[in-house]
């Protein structure tokens, strides 16, 4: 089944070689399928992220991929903060739609030939705090009844390879039902 969403786009692509917390804006990327973005520190089969490669080397990549909806940026800088494409570590920020929302599973195809789905939530960490003081309480909230909400977008792996590019249309095609919500991976 395709969810319909009007006017969902990729604005930006970002990519880094290195381990570093901001990514870059580029004018394309390259998706890999079962890899992540070619040329990007966090591609790869098994998993990549530093914080997590020492423990869980042989683990599979749940992580190739992360996406952030720029709906986040106009919240944050409604709360004082200055955050643009690529600066919380997404390779791909997109518009128009509601990204935190989807179940696990979900698939979103980006422009013409790429495809991710959707593995869970980004687990926002102590470096957002070093990229600006007091963002980490901004993204990640906890009701009085305990629950967190966490706003950092979603993990995906790579299930279709192909180049993705600003301007690129996203097409969403939810899972079956009956639907499993979004946990941090």
């Amino acid at each position: 089944m395709t969810a319909s969403v009007s006017a969902a786009t990729v604005v930006s692509v970002n990519l880094d070689r290195g381990h570093h917390f901001s990514k870059n804006v580029v004018p394309e990327v390259v998706l890999v399928e079962g890899l992540g973005i070619e040329g990007d520190a966090h591609a790869g089969a098994t998993v990549q992220h530093l914080s997590r490669k020492r423990w869980h080397k042989d683990e599979p990549n749940l992580r190739q991929v992360h996406l952030i909806h720029r709906e986040l940026f106009d919240e944050l800088a409604e709360e004082g903060y200055s955050v643009e494409a690529g600066n919380l570590g997404e390779n791909v920020t997109t518009e128009g739609i509601d990204l935190l929302g989807l179940p696990r599973g979900t698939v979103l195809h980006l422009g013409d030939e790429a495809a991710v789905e959707i593995t869970g939530l980004r687990n926002p960490c102590i470096q957002i705090d070093r990229f600006q003081q007091g963002l980490l309480k901004a993204v990640v909230r906890t009701d009085d009844d305990g629950s967190v909400e966490r706003r950092t977008g979603v993990m995906s792996v790579v299930v279709a390879g192909g180049t993705v590019r600003a301007g690129d249309s996203v097409r969403v095609e939810l899972p079956a039902e009956p639907h499993e919500p979004l946990r941090t991976v």
